[in-house]
């Protein structure tokens, strides 16, 4: 057995308060995929900002109908043009980044008419994107962390069922995550019923379009008591606070980075799991340089 090591009181109070300091820091998730002018997914990781990148939108899917893969002006993946990005998606995870993809978004044609449907959806899932095989996966052959439901129609049908489905891949090897952005009135019309499965890594409440919820003019009200509301009323690994990264991200909610760092962040960081801010978009972000701002403190 190795001898015990002892501090000096001095070095032994640094090491401590730098453990704090870790232990209270949060991570960015940010969402890529629905502007050619963001920059490239490798771009995006090689930042240093992020911990979760969100590949975004799988915007049609359920129904019996084949799912669609809509990457805007990044890639085609109708016509195979998205498998190069295989390589950017290892590079992103060989940073310790987690590289998920979105289901749903503001728009796109979606929605689960059963059990088995959800069951369908996961199964094309798992072997297209996840740790199954195909001959047609849209991404190549990377192998990406997990699911993010963005679903935004107001159909909350089996999105339950999906959520258990894609969970107990997990049992196969590689965990599968779930992750979910739900609208900050609580609860979510789109996944209310998700999000009571206890079965999600991350929930990043989206704090943007909604006055009832967000931050407006200096006030943080209504978002400190929506955050307490959300965070003592879902069971999940951990919550986010989703903002737009620039004014022009969202019609409404947009924080001044010091604004966020300065007021919102400490009136929440020790509320429920706090577990960092998720931010729409990449392009956005790009634009603002709103996570280089706020990176350090958040």
């Amino acid at each position: 057995m190795a001898a015990k090591l002892r501090w000096p009181p001095v070095l032994a109070l640094l090491l401590v308060a730098g453990m704090i300091g870790i232990a209270s820091a949060g991570n960015i998730a940010v969402y890529w995929g629905q502007n050619g002018g963001e920059g490239t997914l490798a771009e995006a990781c090689n930042s240093g900002n992020y911990a979760y990148v969100i590949v975004s939108f799988l915007s049609s899917f359920g129904n019996g109908q084949t799912p669609v893969l809509n990457l805007a002006g990044h890639c085609d993946p109708g016509s195979g043009g998205c498998t190069g990005l295989t390589s950017d998606i290892q590079g992103c995870q060989s940073q310790g980044i987690k590289v998920l993809l979105s289901l749903g978004g503001g728009g796109g044609n979606y929605g689960l008419s059963s059990t088995d449907d959800a069951n369908s959806v996961a199964n094309y899932l798992w072997d297209n994107y996840l740790g199954g095989s195909s001959s047609s996966r849209p991404l190549g052959a990377a192998v990406l962390d997990g699911i993010d439901f963005d679903i935004e129609n107001g159909n909350s049908a089996h999105y339950d069922d999906l959520a258990n489905a894609l969970s107990a891949f997990s049992a196969q090897g590689k965990k599968v995550y779930l992750t979910a952005a739900p609208q900050c009135p609580y609860p979510d019309a789109s996944l209310g019923p998700a999000l009571q499965t206890g079965l999600f890594d991350n929930v990043w409440v989206q704090f943007y379009n909604n006055p009832v919820c967000e931050y407006t003019n200096g006030d943080d009200t209504n978002l400190v008591k929506a955050w307490g509301t959300w965070t003592s009323s879902v069971k999940a690994g951990s919550f986010y606070l989703g903002l737009p990264a620039s004014t022009g991200a969202a019609g409404s909610g947009y924080i001044p980075p010091g604004e966020l760092t300065g007021t919102v962040i400490p009136a929440i960081q020790g509320v429920g799991k706090y577990g960092g801010i998720m931010l729409w978009s990449r392009f956005y972000d790009v634009q603002n340089n709103y996570s280089d701002q706020v990176k350090g403190s958040v």
